[in-house]
């Protein structure tokens, strides 16, 4: 496949990465066909594509985890071959993964220094190996205490360390993998400064994230990938964001106007919601919120990280007991002290955790997809194979999962297709109310775009949906209605049509907007954050 190569400004200094036609096949599947990539020293370079676009498989190939079939890897202009990470370590290239891959039970200063700790005698000298963390922190302007307890520190503070552990060596190439995916804005804007520090430094920082406004901000360069080829290499100003989105996915985002008009329908709130809740609530985790939702409604819930919008769903999914409060389905009084008894009710949940609480990585797409259909009837009610087949093939294409495959492992799927297989797997059980909480999160543009259409969809033909997402951009598209959370309790209502991006985010931080009058609701003060020196 030719790529589409755009005319990136040519660097005075030396490439200290060059990759070649690299190619890696996997069986029934070409993750990589020909890929050309080049890192320079001091920038910051975005890989961008599609999930199952080759970004995973390429970072993987330079970082010694797939071995690759053709082409040639050069680091520093010496052609080498990765039969392991250790071996792309030893070239000076370090990975900082989406979760954090530390030693939540050791010490801040063990993990910064794990492997590369001061020995005196044969024994480790404690003393001097904290100082020299501590040395290594402050280089990356963090200031913390090296003796404490990892899991003591918010993910941003995690990450930070991960950071400074790959910079004990010589370091050229760091690699962020999905590095902001569970970070506030001010945490990010820690991480950021922090790899402006390095690129300014003449580290090479190979940046991946779904995120399109951080990959503006952060990106000097872009590479397109799309099915497995290179589009294109871009310097990030030359290419806008319609353009990118467009080179990724193969098609233009026009259909998202659709998706917005959908959410402007009317909805029949005459009769009885399909849900009702009243009163619902859990100590030390979310004051008693009242909600409504009627048929064919999608309903978002907004608010910041810990505003207790995940804590509302999985009450109403049952996934947590709550202390008060009753549930109605359907205008008549439920009880969902489990997820089963949820499910039972019509009531389906897709949890925010898809790796702990969703996929079973060992498990094919078919059996992923008949999971819930199968917890719904029980375990004496074997679903068959003829019926599982109907089943699977239909929403692996109403849902286009990809590869198009029932008998692969879901772990081998990206995160978008592993995302869609879950779907699937709700949407099999016919239920009355699906719960989607942040359903899009980690995922490219198009896979969200795929999932927004299909929720729309689904609403239109009557669905009710409750959909948590911290793009609020994505909840004003698709909702009608949104329950803004703050503080762990419910502080208001908006109806979508009434209210714009600004106007959302002015309510959820003050509780009020120029459109709509709030209740009162007593502010707290924000919690303590780590700082960053």
């Amino acid at each position: 496949m030719t790529s589409e190569r755009a005319a990136a400004a040519p660097s005075p200094r030396a490439a200290v990465v060059e990759m070649r036609g690299i190619s890696i096949s996997f069986p029934g599947v070409k993750a990589l066909d020909g890929v050309d990539f080049t890192l320079y020293p001091g920038e910051v370079h975005s890989l961008m594509g599609e999930n199952g676009a080759g970004k995973s498989t390429l970072i993987k190939a330079l970082t010694g985890v797939y071995g690759i079939d053709a082409g040639t890897i050069r680091v520093e202009g010496e052609q080498r071959l990765f039969r392991a990470t250790a071996d792309a370590q030893a070239a000076g290239i370090a990975t900082v993964y989406q979760e954090v891959n530390l030693c939540q039970n050791l010490t801040v200063g063990e993990n910064v220094m794990l492997g590369q700790e001061i020995r005196r005698a044969g024994m480790i000298d404690w003393k001097a190996t904290h100082a020299a963390a501590e040395r290594h922190l402050s280089e990356l302007g963090v200031r913390i205490d090296t003796r404490s307890i990892l899991a003591s520190h918010s993910i941003a503070i995690q990450q930070l360390v991960a950071i400074s552990r790959a910079m004990v060596v010589d370091t050229k190439v760091l690699v962020l993998d999905e590095p902001t995916s569970s970070l506030d804005r001010g945490e990010v804007e820690q991480l950021f400064g922090v790899v402006r520090d390095l690129r300014d430094r003449g580290v090479a920082i190979l940046f991946v994230s779904h995120f399109l406004d951080q990959i503006y901000e952060i990106s000097d360069r872009l590479t397109v990938l799309r099915n497995g080829a290179l589009v294109g290499e871009y310097p990030v100003e030359e290419l806008g964001r319609e353009h990118l989105v467009a080179k990724m996915i193969g098609r233009e985002l026009g259909e998202l106007d659709a998706i917005s008009a959908s959410a402007e329908r009317p909805i029949d709130r005459s009769g009885s919601p399909v849900l009702r809740a009243v009163g619902l609530g859990r100590k030390n985790a979310l004051e008693p919120v009242d909600l409504d939702v009627f048929g064919g409604e999608v309903v978002g819930l907004a608010g910041l990280l810990g505003s207790g919008r995940t804590e509302l769903a999985r009450l109403i999914a049952g996934a947590d007991r709550t202390d008060g409060g009753s549930l109605e389905v359907g205008g008549a009084s439920a009880r969902t002290g489990s997820p089963r008894h949820a499910l039972d009710r019509g009531i389906a949940f897709s949890s925010e955790d898809r790796r702990a609480e969703g996929i079973v990585g060992d498990l094919t797409v078919a059996e992923n997809i008949i999971l819930g259909v199968q917890a719904r009837r029980g375990a004496l009610r074997k679903v068959g194979a003829a019926e599982t087949q109907a089943i699977v093939d239909e929403y692996i294409t109403a849902l286009g999962v990809r590869p198009a495959n029932p008998n692969a492992l879901i772990r081998n799927l990206s995160g978008g297709n592993q995302q869609k297989v879950l779907l699937a797997r709700w949407l099999a059980t016919a239920p009355e109310l699906l719960i989607l909480d942040e359903p899009t999160r980690g995922i490219d543009v198009g896979a969200k775009a795929d999932i927004q259409r299909k929720v729309a969809e689904l609403a239109e033909k009557g669905l009710s949906v409750i959909f948590i997402s911290s793009e609020l951009e994505e909840v004003l598209r698709l909702a009608q209605r949104v329950a803004v959370l703050r503080d762990r309790r419910k502080i208001g209502e908006l109806a979508t049509k009434d209210v714009d991006l600004d106007g959302l985010v002015a309510y959820i931080a003050e509780g009020q907007s120029e459109t709509t009058t709030p209740p009162t609701a007593p502010e707290t003060s924000p919690s303590d954050r780590e700082k960053i020196a």
